[in-house]
């Protein structure tokens, strides 16, 4: 079934090569407190800087280590899997358990979802809260990590990464204007067919690759994440096939090419399978550089 995390983020490779890790090292705490931010439950206030910070959101988990506010985390959630180091605990962000969290005496919770009412609760107990939803564009991803760096007293390491995150997805962008036009693509959410139009955060990377999805004219409902037919996959025979379902599933080009009706779609007859760790292509923080760089590589195999 459609894991609601994939859903809920919008959006997902080689483990992190980016050069966040000069973004993170040697990078002194700089900003002045109180900071006001606008997260997606309002104005928050941090009135100084964290140094107990909860993550219940893997996105901004791996962005807080990426810009060097790793050592200020002592907790985060079960679904945080990245960077290895992080302090990962039982702790669940989709159903959060309050007394859990205020045991770790956090200054800063920061969380993706809000169910239940939790950031009333936690707020109640004097922690402050900030929720960074879903990213629906670049433009807000960078934002959120940007706003990771002002509450954190990393301002200057959060402008740096996403300056570098911009140059190099830049690149790659103007690269893939070369030859790539009217390639087709499609993105398999699980092994359901679930699928990720361009609406969403996902399909928007491959938007700016020149890539059209074929999941856009399935998605009658307009919600951005259709459950696609077998027959209709084949049918529009995709020139690239990216398998966000490799850790969850065990997708493979193995597995899709025994599909039945399978061994008809271009992508099979060419190889162009591509396996991307769920994570990377569920999440809207630094690893999206790597979700560009995969796509970047498999679009230049399938040129040659």
């Amino acid at each position: 079934m459609l894991r609601s995390f994939l859903v809920l983020a919008g959006a997902a490779v080689a483990a992190l090569a980016l050069a966040v890790a000069g973004a993170s090292g040697g990078s002194s705490a700089t900003g002045q407190f109180p900071v006001t931010v606008v997260g997606s439950n309002g104005k928050v206030t941090v009135t100084k800087r964290p140094t107990r910070i909860v993550s219940l959101s893997p996105t901004a988990t791996e962005s807080l280590f990426a810009i060097g506010a790793g050592p200020q985390v002592v907790a985060v959630d079960d679904q945080s899997d990245f960077p290895k180091s992080a302090p990962r605990t039982a702790l669940s962000g989709f159903t959060p358990n309050v007394e859990a969290i205020a045991a770790y005496r956090p200054d800063l919770v920061v969380i993706a979802y809000d169910p239940k009412g939790l950031s009333d609760a936690l707020g109640r107990l004097g922690i402050t809260v900030l929720h960074q939803d879903g990213a629906k564009s670049f433009k807000g991803a960078y934002q959120q990590i940007r706003q990771l760096g002002k509450v954190t007293g990393r301002d200057g390491s959060a402008r740096t990464l996403v300056a570098n995150m911009k140059r190099k997805i830049g690149a790659i962008v103007a690269d893939a204007k070369k030859g790539r036009q009217g390639l087709t693509v499609y993105h398999e959410l699980d092994p359901t067919l679930f699928s990720a139009t361009s609406k969403t955060f996902i399909g928007q990377v491959y938007t700016a690759l020149g890539l059209k999805n074929i999941a856009d004219a399935a998605d009658s409902a307009g919600f951005g994440y259709p459950q696609l037919s077998a027959e209709y996959i084949v049918s529009s025979s995709p020139d690239l096939i990216v398998l966000a379902d490799t850790v969850c599933c065990g997708q493979k080009a193995s597995t899709v090419a025994a599909r039945p009706g399978w061994d008809r779609i271009s992508a099979v007859r060419t190889g162009s399978i591509v396996r991307i760790h769920d994570s990377i292509a569920s999440r809207w923080g630094p690893r999206l550089v790597n979700f560009f760089r995969a796509m970047s590589a498999a679009l230049d195999r399938l040129r040659s």
